[in-house]
């Protein structure tokens, strides 16, 4: 059984690299239904920092939510990313399931315009 989901990506260390190679996993691995425009946005919380490029990608797969969820934190991992620097820190990537079926299930759909706005493109 596939699943479709919305998976938000964001970058702010070598952004346009990591934004690619994230997609390039993500359509190796699955299948990618549609990929929203790129946005700039300022960094939240700690402001001495890059700006982010942030979108979103719709995806079908054979994974259940759980899966999918340790798929994206791997692929995190693989795409260098640093489990140790602060919450609101730099990222070489971050990826979250916005989207599940359907379902919005992450809050900061509704709390980040940009956000609402890259899923939206491509609900």
């Amino acid at each position: 059984m596939s699943h479709e989901c919305i998976v938000g990506i964001g970058s702010n260390i070598d952004p346009e690299h990591n934004f690619a190679a994230a997609l390039y996993s993500l359509r190796d691995e699955h299948q990618v239904l549609a990929v929203s425009s790129k946005v700039i946005t300022s960094p939240i919380g700690i402001i001495e920092q890059a700006d982010f490029l942030n979108g979103a990608v719709k995806v079908s797969t054979q994974m259940d939510k759980y899966e999918f969820e340790h798929y994206l934190k791997d692929l995190e991992d693989r795409l260098k990313r640093d489990r140790n620097a602060p919450k609101f820190g730099p990222r070489t990537i971050d990826l979250d399931i916005i989207v599940w079926e359907g379902i919005v299930v992450d809050d900061d759909y509704y709390e980040r315009d940009f956000l609402k706005l890259v899923v939206d493109e491509i609900s």
